[in-house]
């Protein structure tokens, strides 16, 4: 399973990655439960042992094999002095955050890719690099008419890469953490990385939002705006984008959009039945129409207000993915963290700021419409 891993991580684990792997286990088990419903994730209700394994005594688990890995790191052993004592060691603070950094890299790309796989491509670098791209033309060559063996040349077409630079900005967050109850095993460091990672996504999902569905309502006031974009949906109107789209990328277009925007997907023809297993009744939208498939847009909060969602529940999504996708989100190095000295605040409450770098930009050739309910 160390496949599944960055090469930074493996080559943190320096030959021994069973944290990481049951790290990621714990993290496909806590978004199962945590996560949008309808989603599936590989993770294991067992036990080495075989025996069946509750997601809380999975979580105990993973914080005693943080602890060993910390202490293994730190060059410490917690039962040789009270902990009291250990918490303020430079070496244990130092290792229990390279730990947590190396955690969140171990998961942070795939999580990505599964929110926003469908119209966005992960890119990953080393710290301190840019990101170039070049965007192929996806006209083809004009073939014209010619005489029979008697004309030298016809028009002559020459094409042009375009190329698209992302340089990666730093973000950060920083959350309130006392060591002591750790590696006491009153608090669960476990939770408070998958909080992180949580945090994150939520972070470049939003993003990542927000430049897709900018590019796309831009339509309405460029040149191609008749060709695409429509206003009000039709069973007409969206198999008419579709083969825009398709004729023009080369690849099957498939349909994107919020539950609430893909319940406006049905026939015209009013006469349609479904019975209560059929997928609009289980999930609240067809899964396939038209010859093409249809996937969600997970839904994410808008913490600013309560009870808000972020993403526009008034626009479907035509694109082609198998051409190229419209976004590239670009990741930079690992993650890096900071946690200030045990004793500097009063309540002994540590602060830890942890820094990921990115940057999402639309970069691609292939193209995309939308209809505005």
């Amino acid at each position: 399973m160390t496949q599944i891993l960055p090469s930074t991580v493996l080559q943190f684990a320096a030959g021994d990655p069973s944290l990481f792997v049951e790290f990621k286990d714990y993290w496909n088990q806590y978004r199962s439960e945590n996560g949008p419903k309808g989603k599936t994730y590989t993770f294991s209700t067992k036990d080495q042992n075989g025996n069946p394994i509750s997601f809380a005594e999975k979580e105990s688990l993973l914080n005693a094999h943080l602890k060993r890995e910390i202490g293994k790191r730190s060059g410490v052993d917690f039962s040789s002095a009270p902990l009291e004592t250990l918490v303020s060691h430079p070496l244990v603070v130092y290792n229990t955050f390279a730990v947590v950094d190396q955690l969140i890299d171990a998961v942070l790309p795939d999580t990505i890719t599964d929110s926003i796989g469908y119209f966005c491509d992960v890119r990953t670098a080393g710290y301190g690099d840019s990101f170039r791209f070049l965007v192929r033309p996806r006209d083809l060559f004009a073939v014209s008419k010619a005489g029979r063996l008697s004309m030298k040349t016809a028009e002559v077409k020459k094409q042009f890469d375009g190329e698209v630079t992302v340089i990666p900005e730093m973000h950060q967050l920083a959350v309130g953490v006392s060591l002591y109850r750790v590696l006491c095993g009153l608090d669960s460091l476990a939770f408070l990385v998958a909080k992180a990672i949580k945090s994150m996504e939520s972070a470049m999902n939003r993003e990542i939002y927000d430049i897709f569905q900018a590019q796309m309502v831009a339509l309405s006031s460029s040149p191609a705006a008749s060709a695409l974009q429509i206003s009000g949906y039709s069973q007409a109107s969206l198999t008419k984008l579709a083969q825009r789209v398709q004729a023009w990328s080369g690849a099957a277009p498939i349909i994107l959009g919020t539950k609430v925007a893909l319940a406006s997907i049905l026939p015209d023809d009013a006469n349609y039945r479904y019975d209560l297993v059929s997928d609009f009744v289980q999930i609240g939208f067809m899964r396939h129409a038209f010859g093409m498939d249809i996937f969600e847009l997970p839904q994410i909060a808008a913490w600013e207000t309560f009870g808000s969602t972020y993403l526009s529940d008034s626009y479907i999504y035509i694109i082609a993915p198998g051409t190229d996708k419209l976004i590239k989100l670009c990741l930079e190095g690992s993650t890096t963290s900071y946690t200030n000295n045990t004793f500097e605040h009063a309540t002994l409450m540590q602060s830890t700021n942890i820094w990921k770098s990115w940057k999402a930009a639309v970069v691609t050739s292939s193209l995309g419409a939308v209809i505005a309910l």
